[in-house]
């Protein structure tokens, strides 16, 4: 991974707030810093010292981004955090949504090769277990430099058919500078736009036998858990003609008052208060999606690969007869449950890797990087409709 000059890491080891100092306001970066630091002492936060952006990324918590930030430590923490879980310093046995709005994981989730779900258990959610290597490991520290670092990881695993994987796993993190934001979205961006950029680069590698697509394959897995507000829309522009075959009932058909479908683009309300998910597959979906928070002025914007012709994993709790038939590109809606309980609220997007047989010593890699941008509206109205194809004025009008 590249040195660029510039961008510093800070490893934090004490905590930030100083003798004398205000409190923290809850939802500011210093907030989420100052709470990640109490309870735990592996982070690392990536800097830019001639602008505003700053992340923090967690070994602990397998290497994620937990938040980020384009106005310096006391501006908007962008990342949704679970702060009960993480202070309870408690694991729970299924699952730990400590939360991040980075975060790796893999697929498929369900059906017969399902990372998930052991040999000749039911699709119940009784027997859905999240493996150790993308839930409670502690991911090592390969490589640091000035603006980015490195994790690596090995585990073994066996999909819902009996088929054992040997793993490595390599995350890369790099904060980008302006420039370089600006190269990978394909613009210049207006002078007053604060923005606050990272690109992982997510590897796996198989270290055992051959990986054989009729006995299961492996693909990278990215979610992204932001904050939302009631005025917050995920804009996902899609292929014309493609209209027909976006996902959209994981959960049940969407409300239509919740999801407008156009001609080349999708609007999809999420505001955390009603469980909800869509995708797209490869052969409709570009490389980019996003969201605005109107009432916030923040246009988040996520850049990530897509291979038209590949196979991608069907993550369906089922038995499948067409289980390479996934999506590339998901969004969720978190909500209340049947009994009235909710994990969030937060939204999610999220990207996939193509699954592909490896043989021993092969790689599989996934790209993705997530842009936030703050500022005017007007400012930001140029980056939405060249890179999502939406005024985002005409959201705004609409809330």
């Amino acid at each position: 991974m590249c040195v660029r000059p510039g961008i510093v890491l800070i490893l934090i080891a004490a905590s930030c707030q100083r003798p004398g100092e205000q409190e923290p306001i809850p939802g500011t970066y210093s907030y989420d810093l100052a709470f990640l630091n109490k309870h735990d002492k592996s982070l690392i936060e990536l800097a830019d010292p001639d602008a505003q952006a700053r992340l923090i990324v967690s070994p602990r918590f397998q290497g994620r981004v937990m938040t980020s930030a384009s106005s310096g430590i006391e501006g908007k923490s962008y990342g949704w955090i679970n702060y009960d879980l993480i202070a309870s310093r408690t694991w729970k046995a299924q699952f730990n949504p400590v939360g991040g709005e980075e975060r790796l994981w893999l697929g498929p989730e369900g059906g017969q090769y399902s990372l998930y779900f052991a040999p000749g258990n039911s699709f119940d959610i009784k027997n859905w277990q999240v493996p150790p290597i993308i839930d409670t490991v502690t991911y090592s520290v390969a490589q640091q430099t000035n603006g980015s670092v490195l994790f690596e990881t090995e585990a073994q695993l066996q999909n819902q058919s009996g088929t054992q994987f040997n793993i490595r796993i390599t995350r890369g993190i790099e904060l980008l500078s302006r420039a370089a934001t600006e190269e990978e979205l394909g613009m210049t961006l207006q002078k007053d736009i604060k923005c606050v950029a990272y690109r992982t680069r997510n590897t796996i590698t198989n270290t055992g036998e051959a990986w054989k697509r009729e006995t299961g394959l492996i693909s990278v897995w990215l979610l992204g858990m932001f904050t939302p507000s009631s005025t917050t829309t995920v804009v996902i522009p899609f292929l014309p003609g493609g209209k027909s075959k976006i996902n959209t009932d994981y959960f049940g058909e969407i409300p239509a008052d919740r999801l407008a479908i156009r001609d080349s683009v999708l609007l999809f309300r999420c505001d955390g208060r009603y469980r909800s998910k869509l995708g797209l597959p490869p052969d409709i979906a570009t490389r980019f999606a996003g969201s605005y928070d109107a009432e916030k002025k923040i246009l988040t914007i996520i850049h990530f690969d897509v291979d038209r012709a590949g196979d991608y994993v069907n993550s369906k709790w089922e038995i499948q007869d067409q289980p390479y038939r996934g999506d590339v590109l998901n969004s969720y809606n978190d909500g209340p449950l049947a009994d009235g309980s909710q994990l969030g609220p937060f939204y999610e997007l999220e990207s996939s890797s193509s699954a592909r047989p490896l043989g021993p010593a092969e790689k599989l890699v996934h790209n993705q990087v997530t842009c936030h941008l703050e500022g005017d509206e007007g400012a930001l109205r140029e980056v939405a409709m060249s890179l999502l194809g939406i005024d985002i004025k005409e959201l705004t009008e609409q809330k």
